[in-house]
């Protein structure tokens, strides 16, 4: 346990006398910060509570699905415990009262097969005070040293699907399913505990309003032509499922070579596939063969995140009727997850799935679809993505920090 003074702001404060009054807004107060014991239910519960604090006011933030947020922390249903480390930090004042919060992640599968010896940092939620931010990276870097980690990086989840980096542009937009959203005082938070840009994502917006030319697909469907690429297009769950063993292959084989991924055991494969049949549209699930072989794949969801703020993330007694009909009435799709076998890239196959997702997007009930989270340095993606017309409309940054 970690024990500090520190200057709290008063937004979150309960109406208590301080200790020692500083100002009609702030006061000094006795601060902990500690490592969450995941059979206690009461810190658990702190450590998931919080966020809905923070974000009480803010009317873009999208809660997170409350049994998949308290999976996350439990050693027998996620499966990154099968083989690493995590630690769940809470700072709370003297009474009692969570101020800030943050995930520490030993990923040994990692640093195996990197060679490296990097930590990375996750679920960080801070009132907007640098005492407190500063308290709980100071902890999680002393349990990161004793693992043996120089490096940490982050924000960064326990798989690639959890999302990444930090929101520094967009804060006047609802985030897409599953895809971080913060306070925009977030970034100097991080920045003053000692954290230096990595790298920025951008998310995409397109319309259906927007008017494509014609030739843009007839110049797609002649690369494919040429280069002996196929696309598969699923009509049903029952499609999806028969392909689901071999998707499992291709996403390790497309996202597992990044440089902050691994490849996915099959468990954690297994809780991608069994979401993506739960809440996919397989009329937006795109994949592309050359000679019988899968070498790339994009992945369109229906949004929820309207249900998801109706119902506060709760899936009983009546969340998934919301969340149901949600799926249906969505004008909103999220192409979540896509890329080509590194050996098959720059032949146009970004493209030609692009292409075959905004058809079919044409052709449905939906007005606009988020492209999220493409590194803004593949830039040849970028050019790729860009003549279709999307507009570039929010950045996610990654931080690191050697310790």
């Amino acid at each position: 346990m970690y024990a500090v003074y520190c200057t709290c702001l008063a937004a979150l404060q309960p109406k208590r006398s301080a200790k020692t009054e500083t100002t009609d807004t702030d006061w000094q107060v006795f601060m902990q910060v500690y490592e969450v014991e995941l059979t206690d239910r009461d810190q658990v519960r702190k450590f998931l509570d919080l966020p809905f604090r923070i974000y009480e006011d803010i009317p873009q933030w999208v809660p997170p699905l409350r049994p998949d947020a308290r999976n996350q922390l439990d050693p027998k249903r996620n499966p990154f415990f099968e083989h690493s480390k995590a630690v769940f930090l809470l700072a709370e004042d003297d009474s009692g009262l969570a101020l800030g919060r943050l995930c520490v992640m030993n990923n040994h599968r990692y640093n195996e097969l990197k060679g490296t010896h990097t930590g990375f940092f996750y679920l960080f939620e801070c009132i907007d005070d640098q005492e407190v931010s500063r308290a709980l990276f100071g902890a999680g870097m002393e349990w990161a040293r004793r693992q043996g980690i120089s490096r940490i990086v982050g924000p960064k989840g326990f798989v690639a699907t959890d999302g990444l980096g930090m929101l520094i542009e967009g804060f006047d937009h609802r985030p897409a399913f599953g895809i971080p959203y913060n306070p925009a005082y977030y970034p100097a938070l991080v920045e003053a505990a000692g954290f230096k840009p990595l790298r920025d994502l951008v998310s995409g917006f397109a319309d259906r309003s927007v008017e494509i030319p014609e030739r843009i697909f007839r110049i797609a469907r002649k690369v494919a032509e040429r280069k002996g690429l196929t696309i598969v297009s699923l009509t049903n769950r029952r499609e999806l499922r028969a392909i689901a063993p071999e998707i499992k292959g291709l996403y390790n084989s497309v996202l597992g070579v990044f440089e902050d991924n691994v490849p996915l055991s099959d468990a954690e494969l297994d809780n991608i596939v069994s979401q993506m049949i739960w809440f996919a549209d397989p009329n937006l699930i795109k994949i592309v063969r050359k000679q019988g072989e899968l070498i790339g794949f994009a992945f369109g969801f229906p949004d929820i995140s309207a249900a998801l703020q109706r119902t506060g993330g709760r899936m009983f007694p009546f969340g998934w009727i919301h969340m149901l009909l949600e799926l249906r009435r969505t004008k909103w799709v999220n192409l979540n997850g896509g890329g080509i076998v590194e050996e098959h890239q720059g032949m146009g196959g970004t493209a030609i799935l692009l292409s075959e997702f905004i058809r079919s997007l044409l052709e449905s009930q939906y007005q606009y679809a988020d492209l999220v989270q493409i590194r803004k340095e593949n830039q040849r993606m970028l050019r790729e993505i860009e003549q279709f017309g999307i507009d570039f409309y929010k950045t996610h940054r990654m931080y690191e920090q050697s310790i």
